[in-house]
């Protein structure tokens, strides 16, 4: 790998106030602790623009928090076009937000696009990350599980491949 080329991980959902950037959050955090974070950047997306500039939702930060993770830095934004061309990896939480990023890339960017819990040893049928936004505890802890997870994965993965 080039040494002065970053690579970048965009984590995209919905919204963009619950599972992004709780994964954006997370990776962030892994990438730190393993000393890499010279050499990986982390954002986060929806593809709705819902809730612009918005901290992520309350329920995600103090479940975050909980286990040591920081995001009340982060503020929601829209997935832009020019995220298609700067990013290495763009991982979509769910099926549905993975179509709608596939529809909007440029044909040569498509395969920078796939779903964040590839990633995960324990997929099986998990394969989407639900969205907890109108559930309880339960579902940001579920969300923080998998997504812990998927990253330990994604880390490994860049490890054997670009770092």
């Amino acid at each position: 790998m080039d040494n002065n080329k970053k690579t970048k991980i965009l984590f995209v959902c919905m919204g963009n106030i619950c599972r992004s950037p709780t994964a954006d959050a997370v990776f962030r955090h892994f990438v730190k602790a393993a000393g890499v974070d010279h050499i990986i950047e982390v954002d986060s997306a929806g593809t709705h623009a819902y809730h612009i500039g918005n901290a992520p939702d309350p329920r995600a930060q103090s479940t975050a928090l909980q286990r040591g993770y920081i995001m009340y830095d982060l503020r929601a934004r829209a997935v832009q076009s020019s995220d298609f061309e700067e990013f290495d990896y763009i991982l979509a939480m769910d099926k549905e937000n993975l179509t709608l990023l596939q529809q909007r890339s440029p044909e040569q960017h498509i395969r920078k696009i796939q779903l964040f819990m590839q990633y995960s040893k324990n997929t099986g049928k998990d394969i989407e990350v639900p969205d907890p936004y109108f559930g309880g505890q339960q579902g940001f802890e579920l969300v923080l599980d998998m997504v812990e997870e998927a990253s330990r994965g994604l880390l490994a993965h860049l490890r054997k491949n670009n770092l």
